[in-house]
């Protein structure tokens, strides 16, 4: 009985997972992403820490007049409806983020209603001009150092993705409760980067950083990102850790993305996005949502 339960045992385990079939899985799970996240809808909670420069006033008499002024820490919680969708007049059908502002640290802006109907409006509109105007609407809200489209990092591992990054295996770890294999990727070009906006300038560098797949069967469970570059001498640097969660629908959504802005070594904004579960609707005049289908009552107790 022994030599059975050894044997059934070792049939069951798990075949040793090789990297072409773990892109190959990779690579099919942003592809369903790619084709359900437009028909998807959820609220996204963004907590900005932003270490900003001295205030102007300065005390004209006392201890507090000798001492030199402190940066200062500010907050912002910045609530939204959020969908993604791709841009009119773009060639490459990539799909980007939108974003309608609800709440602003706790003072409403907009009804959810209202704001999931102009991210319809938004998403039909041929014009691209839109888009940049809902991003600078939302850089408004006293938020600094905003970086877009990080919980799309995913489709960067399309197949398409995969033909211009180089990817190498690097350890293993975990994942809450998941075993998870490691591997270092670096894309070899800015197409598939990652969108910056900085007051009027958007640029898309090229990123890199370690992709984390579950051990048992490669689906993607988290991605880390980087990328740097000299601005007036310093060292500018954006990283990302992007963790993803099964949907009730069955595809992979982002469910928090952590990011992070240094300059020069030093930490000046920290951006803690936070999503619900997604929903989906189909977009037309009125966005309506797919309701959840309500657990089956209890069958009687027969007596």
């Amino acid at each position: 009985m022994l030599l059975f339960a050894l044997a059934f045992l070792a049939a069951e385990a798990p075949a040793p997972q090789t990297l072409p079939a773990i892109l190959a899985r990779v690579s099919e799970e942003a592809e369903v992403l790619q084709q359900n996240a437009p028909k998807a809808l959820t609220q996204e909670t963004l907590q900005q820490r932003s270490l900003m420069p001295p205030s102007r006033f300065r005390p004209r008499v006392g201890r507090a007049a000798l001492e030199p002024s402190q940066p200062r820490l500010r907050t912002r919680e910045i609530v939204s409806e959020y969908t993604v969708g791709t841009l009119g007049q773009s060639a490459s059908r990539d799909l980007v983020e939108f974003r309608q502002v609800i709440s602003v640290d706790g003072r409403p802006v907009q009804s959810p209603e209202a704001a999931r109907h102009a991210l319809a409006a938004g998403i039909q509109s041929p014009d691209d001009r839109t888009r940049k105007r809902m991003i600078e609407e939302f850089a408004k809200n006293g938020l600094v150092d905003v970086a877009t489209d990080y919980g799309l990092i995913l489709l960067a591992f399309s197949k398409r993705g995969l033909e211009h990054m180089e990817i190498a295996p690097a350890g293993e770890g975990r994942v809450g409760t998941d075993d998870a294999l490691l591997f270092a990727w670096k894309q070899t070009s800015a197409a598939g980067g990652v969108l910056e906006f900085n007051g009027g300038e958007t640029v898309r560098r090229a990123l890199q950083g370690v992709l984390w797949v579950r051990k048992s069967d490669g689906l993607p469970l988290r991605v880390e990102t980087w990328v740097e570059h000299m601005q007036s001498k310093r060292t500018v640097r954006d990283e990302a850790t992007v963790d993803y969660t099964l949907s009730y629908h069955g595809f992979l959504t982002p469910a928090s993305v952590v990011h992070r802005h240094l300059v020069g070594g030093q930490l000046l904004t920290e951006n803690l996005y936070r999503y619900e579960p997604f929903k989906l609707f189909s977009a037309d005049t009125e966005i309506k949502f797919t309701d959840l289908p309500e657990a089956a009552p209890p069958p009687p107790v027969k007596k």
